[in-house]
């Protein structure tokens, strides 16, 4: 129990037993004397767990928090830092443990299980990993269950922290959901467990919050992270020297993906396109962190009959450069290819206009087509493009509208996407119009005014430590 906790005391002239004051209340009884000082001095200096709990309204924080987080994937990892961090600066005793990468464990996480270690993708890799993955799991809840953390932030990452989710649940431990999975997407019988597991779920998109709380879900949209960047400072003569492009000449950035199995189904169509149906632009690719520069080379150099299979020739023949940084390609491109994922939020904040990419294997497809359905409050079920297919773009679903092309499967070939981008180069109002839609979204994203989204997730944590009561969503009895 922590320090300001209410106990139960009586006042004079109270009746009914007694009522339940805090310490600082004593002070303002109308009859308090020497007796009562006194306690309010002892409950000052009394020893943290010898006081017996009765209620629970703290609004101080206990001295040593411990705090579980979980995040197995990039973008979590970044994020968790971030608020660990943050946490940190406000409460110096903080304690953290749990699932997270490198960059958590360096902003002070304690890591039980590695990130990287679990964080496969597929349900081959995962079948293939399963022992090592259950092993994972189970360190995890037998940490909770021996430190009983405070409070736990779960980011992202569903197929774990729903699970562990439960587990805290059992525990009475209140669950900080950040970053919500796509539940409104498909898995809808997911929202089940939010809604009996998850004391607050903080999301990222502001449709999330409507289609939450439509759902009897304490939900809270707090802005997107990546639309809190500042764009790139570097200016475009510095990153063309930086990287030996040509600043007199137009780029074009080409985005396939973070994964290897994403670049390899999309990256091939975008170097197709730069070879067979040239715009006279220069190439800007940026390769994720989690792709081998060396192995991309090859790869591009592996399409015998385009050019000599060399690396370094390769690329200089379809006039593509290979970069580090997605943001700053997105921020000097005069127009982009962007596979559907993240990167289409990045172009959006950065005002970049694109044209969005996507290809998987046909029965991926169809599975997919028949398994995602957006509800209502995010999209009309009945717009669907030529082929009947609902949009998959981040952007466009927060835009409420398709803003920008989308080439998915079939229609995803090298003269289709040269025909989206030609619009988009050129001074014109379709370029204006894209750009200003680009915009809207960016400010869609914004978090409130003098907060951020790591802030807003850390005055919860601090709410929930505290032990004041949270504002709940109105109930609902809308369907699953």
């Amino acid at each position: 129990m922590g320090e300001g906790e209410v106990f139960q005391s009586s006042c004079a002239n109270t009746s009914g037993g007694g009522r339940l004051v805090s310490a600082e209340g004593l002070k303002g009884c109308g009859r308090v004397g020497a007796g009562a000082e006194l306690l309010i001095a002892v409950l000052h200096f009394v020893p943290y767990n010898s006081l017996k709990k009765i209620y629970t309204g703290s609004i101080v924080t206990p001295p040593k928090p411990r705090i579980f987080l979980s995040a197995g994937e990039a973008s979590g990892d970044h994020y968790g830092a971030q608020l660990i961090t943050e946490l940190r600066r406000r409460l110096p005793q903080l304690a953290c443990f749990g699932l997270g990468g490198k960059e958590m464990e360096s902003a002070g996480l304690d890591r039980i299980v590695r990130a990287e270690d679990v964080a496969h993708m597929g349900i081959t890799e995962v079948i293939r990993h399963m022992p090592r993955v259950y092993g994972a799991y189970r360190s995890l809840v037998a940490a909770i269950r021996q430190r009983r953390p405070d409070v736990a932030v779960l980011i992202d990452f569903p197929d774990v922290n729903f699970r562990l989710a439960r587990e805290l649940k059992k525990l009475d431990i209140p669950v900080i959901y950040f970053v919500s999975p796509q539940l409104w997407a498909w898995k809808r019988s997911r929202l089940r467990w939010v809604q009996q597991r998850v004391t607050r779920m903080m999301v990222i998109f502001p449709f999330e919050e409507r289609f939450y709380r439509a759902r009897g879900v304490d939900a809270r949209f707090v802005g997107h992270p990546l639309a809190e960047l500042p764009k790139p400072t570097i200016s475009r003569e510095e990153y063309a020297a930086a990287h030996g492009l040509d600043p007199a000449r137009q780029w074009i950035a080409l985005l396939p993906g973070s994964r290897w199995k994403e670049v390899t189904a999309n990256l091939e169509v975008m170097i197709e396109m730069a070879h067979r149906f040239p715009l006279g632009y220069d190439y800007i690719l940026p390769v994720a962190s989690t792709i081998d520069r060396k192995e991309l080379g090859d790869f591009i150099a592996g399409h015998d009959g385009w050019w000599p299979a060399n690396a370094d020739a390769a690329l200089k023949a379809c006039h593509i450069r290979l970069v580090p940084d997605a943001r700053e390609a997105l921020h000097h491109a005069r127009a982009s290819v962007v596979a559907s994922g993240t990167a289409t939020v990045q172009a959006a904040v950065i005002g970049n206009p694109f044209v969005v990419v996507y290809r998987v294997s046909p029965l991926t497809f169809r599975l997919a087509k028949r398994l995602v359905r957006y509800p209502p409050e995010i999209w009309n079920p009945t717009q669907v493009d030529l082929d009947g297919n609902l949009p998959i773009a981040m952007v466009n679903l927060i835009a409420g509208g398709r803003i920008v092309p989308e080439l998915l499967q079939t229609r995803f070939t090298a003269e289709n996407v040269a025909a989206a981008l030609r619009p988009l180069l050129a001074a014109n109002p379709e370029r204006d119009r894209m750009m200003a839609d680009l915009a809207e979204v960016r400010r869609a994203l914004q978090p409130p005014p003098g907060t951020s989204s790591i802030q807003q997730v850390s005055d919860e944590v601090e709410a929930l430590l505290a032990g004041k009561t949270l504002p709940r969503a109105p109930n609902s009895t809308a369907r699953v």
